[in-house]
């Protein structure tokens, strides 16, 4: 396995020339020596690191990497001043080949220039992207290299154990050991691991690489904090990373940078590396095969749109762009409810039941997919706990469907959908025009207005007042890669009579939390794809710093082991900072023994969708 040198080769050109560095002895001394205990355990670590990565040279995983760059505030400690997105699909099998999900290049899209997608930023290795005065660059291959200790040199050869101390990872008993390179090499690990006391895997570890045994030689890297998760039966694999930098380089000590890498995808069923085709399966089909009634032309045009629909949802799963199905889950339970809750006072018969479906990017974007709802993780994650803030998002996308602004029915002939995944948003075409929207937020106004959430309108508004705040330097989170943009080109919101209603942003005022954090929602399991709510608990904020409306923030998972019976994936971040303070604390589950999410308010409403006739 080579791909550490390319990556470190690939960071330097990223991080630009550096001077030579003088040489100095180690700075690092093994402290006392290991036990026969604490040796055996990081023999085991380093033959288990050995089976890991076996495990992931036979998967092709997503990486997804959003990193925003920040500026010291006095008011708010750091602030977002820029952003950078990549989504690639790695393939270990041959070395580390880094696939980037290439960016559409729609006409009416691409003249948008406020938040026109950035083409670079994801293509092939990721876009290398130059901010400011520093020079400094990005490369996805760089941050997906966080996923491994040493992949070629991790030994006792290469390394000097020092053990710290016992500590629990949620239900997980690690023994905590200093990493410390004793031989000079590209890419060298230097800092911290936590190693799972039962069979030896590391599920944790946290430093930087380095070029030589010398501390001082990090400068020319990014420190991160790696997690892993138990996905499967004797299976721990990356599920997270988080980098952060106060001061990125030496020419520009007032910029920073925060960023989180995602892992997913881990069971996908792939074809072979050389084909360029994809086989359709259409799973959980409708039998209608017990239907007498004969078909209108309406109906057969309704039916022609759901094929089209059908196919292309499926692609997405394949592609592991869309979550499947978990039975009684978010969706169904507060999403779908949302739907009903705006459709009855208003009297939309759809002839088909009207379903929301989670598109896993942290991009802030929606669409439809005939009567399907997407709704991005990017876009749950950060709203505040509040009904009226989803109702706000779902109605539009409701009112494209009444309007009948359904995809292209070209889809309905698979043999379109015949691609390989990276192209997938190049190849599908989901995005509404400027005049679409603007008659589905005409449409959607009304149907808030006549719904049980009228009078949360006004706070409802925050959020895209919000969004309009940060979009002036979040442009890539607010790029989308398959649907619509919540901002007009000229970043303003869609729903600006909504957002006129709401009342003016006051950092001051700790009972207005206007957006939360990315990955405040939801959770994603590397293995199989379904989204979870999490179980976390919910603090209002105690300072403005506590809001980060939109933000990156550091990761830190309660680790679980597998279980058979699971329902929800193994790892469950700790508690992000609080929605809406006025929650009661019965709104908030209480923990039970498999974490799960901070549950979002019960939609209030039962009745039953009209359904047309």
């Amino acid at each position: 396995m080579y791909f550490r040198k390319i990556s470190v080769a690939l960071l330097g050109l990223a991080l630009g020339a550096a001077p030579a560095l003088a040489k100095k002895e180690p700075k690092f001394e093994q402290a006392h020596q290991l036990t026969p205990e604490q040796a055996a355990l990081v023999q085991r670590a380093i033959a288990r690191e050995k089976v890991l990565i076996k495990n992931i040279q036979q998967r092709t995983p997503l990486v997804e990497t959003y990193i925003q760059d920040t500026r010291p505030d006095l008011k708010l400690y750091q602030v977002p001043v820029s952003d950078t997105y990549m989504l690639s699909r790695v393939d270990f099998g041959k070395g580390f080949f880094d696939k980037g999900y290439a960016a559409r290049t729609d006409a009416n899209k691409e003249k948008k220039g406020f938040f026109k997608a950035s083409l670079e930023s994801m293509s092939g290795l990721g876009k290398a992207l130059g901010l400011g005065k520093s020079g400094v660059a990005y490369n996805s291959v760089g941050f997906t290299d966080m996923m491994f200790v040493d992949p070629t040199t991790f030994d006792e050869n290469h390394y000097v154990f020092s053990y710290v101390r016992r500590e629990f990872l949620g239900a997980v008993r690690t023994w905590v050991f200093d990493v410390h390179p004793k031989v000079a090499g590209p890419g060298r690990f230097y800092g911290r691991v936590w190693i799972e006391d039962q069979d030896g895997n590391i599920v944790r570890f946290n430093g930087t690489f380095t070029n030589s045994t010398n501390e001082d030689s990090k400068s020319l890297f990014f420190h991160f904090d790696s997690w892993r998760a138990n996905v499967q039966p004797d299976l721990w694999l990356p599920a997270a990373v988080y980098v952060e930098e106060s001061q990125r380089s030496e020419s520009d000590k007032t910029l920073g940078l925060k960023a989180q890498t995602h892992f997913w995808g881990y069971s996908l069923k792939l074809p072979t590396r050389e084909s360029e085709n994809v086989n359709i399966s259409v799973e959980d089909a409708e039998d209608k095969s017990t239907d007498s009634q004969d078909v209108s032309p309406q109906q057969a045009a309704h039916e022609w749109v759901r094929q089209a629909e059908d196919n292309v949802i499926d692609r997405l799963v394949q592609a592991g762009l869309v979550a499947p199905i978990t039975p009684d889950g978010f969706e169904q339970k507060t999403l779908d409810q949302i739907v009903i809750n705006l459709a009855v006072p208003n009297n939309l018969a759809f002839t088909s039941p009207v379903h929301c479906r989670i598109l896993l990017t942290d991009t802030i974007e929606a669409t439809t997919v005939g009567n399907t709802i997407l709704l991005s993780k990017g876009l749950i994650d950060t709203m505040p706990l509040h009904e009226a803030t989803l109702a706000s998002v779902i109605s539009v996308q409701l009112a494209h469907i009444a309007l009948g602004h359904h995809i292209d029915t070209r889809y309905a002939f698979n043999d379109r959908l015949l691609f390989p995944d990276e192209s997938t948003f190049r190849k599908i075409n989901m995005y509404h025009t400027d005049h679409d929207d603007e008659e589905a937020v005409k449409a959607a106004q009304g149907y808030l207005e006549a719904s049980m959430y009228k009078d949360e309108l006004p706070k409802a508004g925050l959020y895209w007042v919000q969004l309009a705040d940060r979009g002036k330097v979040l442009k890539a989170l607010n790029s989308p890669r398959l649907g619509d943009s919540l901002l007009r080109p000229d970043g303003t919101p869609w729903m600006k009579q909504l957002a006129a209603s709401a009342p003016k942003l006051n950092w001051d005022d700790l009972t207005q939390v206007p957006a939360q954090p990315l990955g405040s929602w939801l959770k994603t399991d590397p293995w199989d794809d379904r989204v979870h709510q999490l179980n976390a608990k919910v603090f209002a904020p105690m300072n403005p710093r506590d809001k980060m409306p939109l933000e990156v923030t550091p990761i830190y998972f309660r680790l679980q082991r597998y279980t058979a019976d699971a329902t929800a994936p193994q790892t469950a971040p700790a508690a992000q900072p609080a929605a809406d303070p006025a929650q009661t604390p019965a709104q908030t589950p209480a923990p039970q023994q498999q974490p799960q999410a901070p549950t979002a308010p019960a939609p209030t409403g039962t009745a039953q969708a009209p359904q047309a006739p």
